[in-house]
């Protein structure tokens, strides 16, 4: 498949990895650091930084579409698939969306079979080095066929739930379903 093909409608095309969010960048203690999952799940659980690295870990190597018109592809992520995460935590079968948040101000939501997707990843590494703090260290969820807004930075909590919410970007009037390759920027 050539560049172009993979490139969405709109979208330039860059090798470098510019940085964008909104608010302060938390600051990351992994003696403090949790990730909650929970909600309309079997088992709810609370993983410690080192509990979280020792889950099963997997690459997912994916292009990464921005909303303000780049792409950077063939990124490489390391961290645990989402689809890992729901068999450990078993989603109720009313659960159809999840929500995930940074215990600041951001959130966003998605269609669960959306996170099922196999390149979907909670990620702590991109092109084999740690994520760096302005790009959501120490963990970010990535779904590559959503805009980047949608790959919430900083994840601190997962929350699967019946119906969907609106989180930040789409209370501002961006798209809450964010398909690039359908130039699905703003709500219609």
């Amino acid at each position: 498949m050539s560049d172009r093909s993979r490139t969405p409608p709109g979208q330039t095309l860059t090798e470098k990895f510019p940085v964008l969010h909104v608010g302060e960048i938390p600051r990351f203690d992994p003696a403090e650091w949790d990730l909650r999952v929970f909600g309309l799940v079997e088992s709810s659980v609370t993983w410690t930084w080192d509990e979280f690295l020792n889950l099963d870990q997997s690459d997912s190597q994916s292009d990464f579409h921005c909303v303000t018109h780049w792409s950077r592809l063939d990124n490489v992520w390391t961290g645990v698939l989402f689809g890992e995460i729901s068999k450990l935590v078993e989603p109720a079968s009313d659960a159809g969306f999840v929500v995930f948040g940074d215990l600041g101000m951001y959130t966003t939501s998605l269609p669960i079979d959306a996170c099922l997707d196999d390149d979907a990843i909670l990620a702590h590494s991109h092109d084999g080095e740690p994520l760096s703090p302005e790009h959501g260290a120490p963990l970010r969820m990535v779904v590559p066929k959503r805009y980047g807004w949608k790959s919430c930075k900083w994840v601190r909590t997962i929350e699967f739930v019946a119906r969907d919410q609106f989180g930040f970007w789409e209370t501002r009037g961006y798209s809450n379903t964010a398909f690039p390759f359908d130039d699905d920027r703003f709500s219609r």
